[in-house]
């Protein structure tokens, strides 16, 4: 039978991506996130330059990324809260797998997103 603790292994740990407006989007959505506990860490990132397809014509907008460190266990309470504060109709939520990583580092995503820590508030 597997063992049901958590190991916080590179196997559950995972990064999202998601592009916001503006800076102060950006700044919004990283505290509800951390405030939810849905991830350990985000990274606001500098503006970049996002070309894409819209709605049938080829749009340029500056964004601001955001890297969020979370696990695979908290990836749908995460969206979640992605989805409730981000003025996008459709945002940009992907989570890429971390396939290796530096195990004490990969110990605390995971016993910072743990279900048992409590939500700050």
């Amino acid at each position: 039978m597997p063992d049901s603790s958590p190991s916080h292994d590179s196997a559950e740990v995972i990064v999202v991506i998601t592009n916001t407006p503006d800076a102060e989007t950006a700044a919004r959505l990283s505290r509800a996130v951390l405030g939810a506990r849905a991830a350990a860490c985000v990274n606001r990132l500098a503006p970049v330059e996002s070309q894409y397809w819209w709605q049938g014509a080829l749009e340029q907008a500056q964004e601001w990324p955001l890297l969020i460190k979370t696990t695979r266990a908290r990836y749908a309470a995460l969206e979640a809260v992605i989805r409730q504060h981000h003025p996008y109709d459709v945002p940009e939520i992907i989570a890429l797998p971390v396939t290796a990583g530096f195990a004490p580092y990969l110990a605390w995503v995971g016993s910072e997103t743990d279900a048992g820590a409590q939500p700050a508030g």
